[in-house]
């Protein structure tokens, strides 16, 4: 299957990165760069997105980042740290890349950015994924 194909299955089955309102704007093997608008019911008390809005987006973005290579990959640990903050209305853009690849672990990167200013970094996300047996056919 062709990368494209593999993230299109995936997103249909994904009801939450459908609720987030999450766009695929670009895929490529081990390489995924997603979008979204923030909302206001993605609000903290503090009029700003929860930190778990970036942290989804970024796990998604790891999700078919990984997955576009053909083999079914999960996640086994993840991190992010929080740069600057988003408000209301923003669209931030996730582009995940593969910075190291083994037969069972794929190490990614992602970038949270606005898609405004997208040199200007709102979060940074490393997840680390084991690639099952499976391919995706």
């Amino acid at each position: 299957m062709k990368p494209t194909d593999i993230t299109d299955k995936m997103m249909s089955a994904d009801f939450f990165s459908q609720w987030l309102g999450i766009r695929i704007l670009s895929v490529e093997k081990g390489y995924c760069k997603l979008g979204m608008t923030v909302r206001k019911e993605m609000l903290n008390g503090f009029g700003i997105a929860h930190g778990g809005i970036s942290y989804s987006l970024a796990d998604s973005a790891l999700a078919f980042a990984s997955n576009s290579q053909g083999v079914h990959s999960l996640s086994i640990e993840t991190s992010i740290s929080h740069i600057k903050s988003i408000t209301e209305g923003t669209d931030i853009i996730a582009e995940a890349r593969c910075e190291s690849d083994s037969n069972k672990l794929g190490h990614y990167h992602v970038k949270i950015s606005s898609e405004k200013d997208p040199d200007t970094t709102i979060a940074l996300f490393k997840g680390i994924v084991y690639k099952t047996s499976r391919t995706w056919d």
